[in-house]
């Protein structure tokens, strides 16, 4: 079981998630920064790059959180973007964002719960996440929903945190995430558990060949991995 970033078992992961991100929304992108020291914007292009060859109209951006991924995106040269998310404050950062960049015509901001997904079926060319599926209830049910919606030779790229394999990199890993991150947190966001909960919910992530059969499990047709930067983050484009 994924543990949740608060204790109040009156109160789904879904909405625990929610209440958490709505809570450090104003920091979350310097924290962002600080924390992966800048590589995250690295990492994001790569995984939008695997889109280049499909030129993709529809993108759907799941988690998409203050937009950045589907800003990004842009530079794929799609029709629309439609970004959605749990956190309305997270949600009402990106629409600043995406307003001062005059994207609005691109890029559509709405809330929505990524394992419901207010879509037809075979409607995406693409979908994107980055660092979102860890956060989700119910795994399979977001993954195969994200799959519902995509048309058939759409492509799903997913950007998420996985877990070194080698030493010392594993082990100097392990101790930036339990100790270095949760302080930078709880100081910069004055939230005293959001980034406890990065931790937790990174060692229980089902990475590498585990996430990928279960991606296989949901639907799509094949998937490849590609690890980032020693492993600490992996990127996967799964095929329907």
């Amino acid at each position: 079981m994924i543990v949740t970033p608060y204790s109040n078992v009156s109160e789904g992961k879904k909405e625990q998630v929610e209440k958490m991100f709505n809570e450090i929304a104003f920091r979350y992108d310097l924290l962002n920064q600080l924390l992966s020291f800048g590589i995250h914007k690295r990492w994001r292009k790569k995984s939008i790059a695997f889109l280049k060859e499909n030129n993709p109209k529809l993108i759907l951006d799941v988690a998409t959180g203050t937009a950045d991924f589907a800003i990004d995106a842009i530079n794929l040269n799609p029709e629309k973007i439609i970004g959605i998310d749990i956190s309305e404050e997270m949600l009402a950062i990106g629409r600043k964002k995406i307003e001062e960049k005059k994207l609005s015509d691109k890029i559509q901001l709405q809330q929505a719960d990524s394992e419901n997904l207010p879509f037809p079926e075979n409607y995406f060319d693409a979908a994107t996440v980055g660092f979102g599926v860890r956060n989700f209830e119910n795994l399979e049910k977001g993954l195969s929903e994200v799959c519902r919606t995509l048309k058939k030779g759409g492509t799903f790229v997913i950007l998420e945190f996985s877990i070194p394999e080698k030493f010392p990199m594993k082990q100097l890993y392990h101790f930036y995430l339990s100790t270095i991150c949760p302080l930078a947190g709880k100081m910069v966001s004055k939230n005293p558990v959001a980034y406890e909960y990065l931790f937790k919910s990174v060692k229980n992530f089902p990475y590498g060949e585990k996430f990928k059969n279960i991606l296989l499990n949901c639907g799509f047709s094949e998937v490849s991995i590609f690890p980032q930067t020693f492993g600490i983050t992996t990127i996967y484009v799964a095929k329907k």
